[in-house]
């Protein structure tokens, strides 16, 4: 938490996606770590594109996450069953029916601060699962009880229903609104009305040479033909990271500042590098 300003930096990461996005992450945490008072990362692409292993998972409290939100994938890898509820770090879209393994919020608490970080799942385009919008005020009201601080990734397909569900949750005093699920990082960060920090979709960390961080060739077969093909990692030199930075007043609880992260490296051109010194 910074000094005289008593505002927290806050990072939060767009979808991982298979090795080279956890990689990109890990390399970018080892420089810049220090920035940042409370990690966030969009995690349910993180382990072969689909879920996340539990060994994925203790890596990531490794590298220096805090908090690490999903979507509709989280259930691809059976084994999350077996730790989502015991889980520190790890939450899920809070509207799937009651009863479900693991917990749509967490209160995280970083230097004496309380931050309240809730997942969401949109309905436009998904798989139908519970409404979201009263389930989520609730949640709000209860949080706001017990901190300022809350941080909502909506992991969701719609623009128009992210913007919308935005601007709701805006209204409801919510600090911070990641969008997820899209994979290609909005130029529209803004504050809305002087309070929250939004961004309609924060993008993706992996490989850039593939589709949305998903193999080319693979993508183009299921396009051409329309017949069902296992999606593959992409792979190549070039990866990405696509994140968001946000300011947040730790007394108010409103946003001071949102700032986008959108970076790529050659990690050949840096074994080169290496080799040299070497």
């Amino acid at each position: 938490m910074t000094g005289e300003n008593r505002t927290i930096k806050v990072v939060f990461f767009g979808d991982i996606v298979g090795k080279p996005g956890r990689f990109a992450v890990r390399d970018f945490l080892v420089e810049n770590s220090s920035k940042y008072d409370f990690v966030i990362a969009n995690v349910e692409n993180a382990s072969h594109g689909f879920g996340l292993t539990e060994k994925n998972y203790n890596e990531f409290k490794e590298y220096g996450i805090h908090c690490m939100t999903c979507g509709n994938h989280i259930w691809d890898k059976k084994d999350v069953y077996t730790y989502i509820d015991t889980s520190d770090c790890l939450i899920r879209p809070i509207n799937y029916p009651k009863g479900t393994k693991g917990a749509g919020s967490k209160i995280y608490e970083v230097g004496g601060c309380k931050i309240g970080v809730i997942n969401v799942l949109g309905r436009v385009f998904m798989n139908l699962i519970d409404s979201q919008w009263e389930i989520v005020a609730e949640e709000i009201k209860r949080i706001k009880e017990i901190t300022p601080i809350i941080i909502i990734d909506f992991h969701a397909e719609a623009t128009a229903e992210k913007i919308c569900f935005g601007k709701y949750c805006a209204e409801l005093g919510v600090s911070a609104f990641f969008g997820t699920h899209t994979h290609v990082q909005t130029a529209d960060e803004s504050i809305v009305d002087g309070k929250m920090a939004y961004i309609t979709d924060a993008g993706f960390c992996g490989a850039s040479d593939g589709v949305i961080g998903m193999d080319y060739t693979t993508s183009l077969n299921r396009f051409l033909t329309g017949i069902p093909e296992r999606y593959e990692v992409a792979g190549g030199d070039i990866t990405q990271v696509n994140a968001v930075e946000v300011e947040i007043d730790s007394v108010t609880g409103h946003a001071v500042s949102i700032k986008r992260i959108n970076f790529s490296k050659n990690n050949k051109e840096e074994e080169k590098v290496s080799e040299k010194e070497d």
